[in-house]
């Protein structure tokens, strides 16, 4: 027996916005039962590769399909198939939980009967039950997200794309949003989920991390972060301003000092630079630790590795 075919896949795919590369050849396959993340930074062509997955935009080349049919030549048997959650779904806050349910499912041609039992399910595996008569626009912002989802399941899709669908979600909820998510992959559905937060990326099945409209990485997060193979400190405390301004200053030949929040990574190669590091660091009120890489240091050494291989 073959292998099953891809629910999602795009090749070489283009597209041009003026003099902007929103996409520059981008290809990947999704299968049924697998969370897949679009992960990259805002303007890194997320957002347009899948509204070209949804038949929203035409790449200027390239082809994208679903569920087999053709994102272009076939959009009304794609929408069949397809449930997309935009970054800003459209929910009525004047109407309640149930009526914005009645509604998308009016507009998928949902049967009445088809919708009272697919409300019921979405309810209990939401846990929106309660909440059934409040006005949408009365919701917290993680369960406006979990009603968002359950409007884009209405229909009863296979497929899921969903544009960074966490943005904006409080951290008990965006876990709770997760829960959701890998049940449904449980279910087997194929989703294609984007996300701009680096924290969320070992969550996926497989990854492609994204910059400037192409794919700069691609695999399970595990592999993905495999690919840095320098040395990492990590330093923290009330001195890193101070640290980062000094080593900054130093430029020390191939050591790179990057800002995470509240915390500084520096790459290097070797003890010696580990050494020197030290001596630039003296006095200074930080802690100073070997950390192994995460995935933001692998996509922030990819976009590294880029530049310098076009300076």
């Amino acid at each position: 027996m073959g292998e099953e075919p891809a629910a999602i896949r795009f090749s070489n795919l283009k597209k041009r916005y003026g003099n902007v590369r929103a996409l520059d050849g981008l290809a990947l396959d999704v299968r049924r039962g697998e969370v897949f993340g679009l992960i990259g930074p805002d303007g890194s062509g997320k957002t347009t590769a899948m509204r070209i997955g949804c038949g929203l935009v035409v790449p200027d080349t390239g082809s994208a399909e679903v569920a087999g049919f053709d994102c272009v030549r076939q959009s009304r048997a794609v929408k069949e198939h397809l449930g997309y959650m935009p970054q800003r779904f459209s929910l009525y806050p004047d109407l309640t939980v149930s009526e914005n349910l009645r509604f998308f499912a009016d507009m998928f041609e949902v049967s009445a009967a088809e919708r009272v039992k697919r409300q019921a399910e979405l309810m209990e595996f939401s846990g929106l039950g309660p909440f059934l008569n409040r006005r949408a626009g009365a919701l917290s912002g993680g369960m406006k997200q979990k009603l968002a989802l359950c409007c884009t399941l209405i229909h009863t899709p296979d497929v899921l794309v969903l544009d960074e669908p966490t943005t904006g979600v409080d951290v008990v909820s965006r876990r709770e949003f997760w829960n959701i998510i890998r049940g449904l992959a449980s279910d087997g559905l194929a989703l294609l989920v984007s996300t701009p937060y680096m924290d969320e990326a070992m969550l996926f099945d497989r990854v492609v991390l994204m910059h400037r409209g192409r794919a700069i990485a691609e695999g399970t997060p595990r592999a993905v972060t495999e690919r840095f193979e320098r040395r990492l400190l990590e330093i923290k405390g009330p001195g890193i301003r101070e640290a980062r301004e000094r080593l900054l200053a130093a430029d020390l030949p191939a050591v790179e000092v990057h800002r995470f929040g509240d915390r500084l990574h520096v790459v290097h190669d070797s003890e010696e630079q580990e050494a020197a590091l030290a001596r630039h660091l003296s006095g200074i009120n930080v802690g100073v630790a070997p950390i192994r890489p995460d995935i933001e240091d692998a996509f922030v050494g990819l976009v590294s590795a880029e530049r310098e291989a076009s300076a």
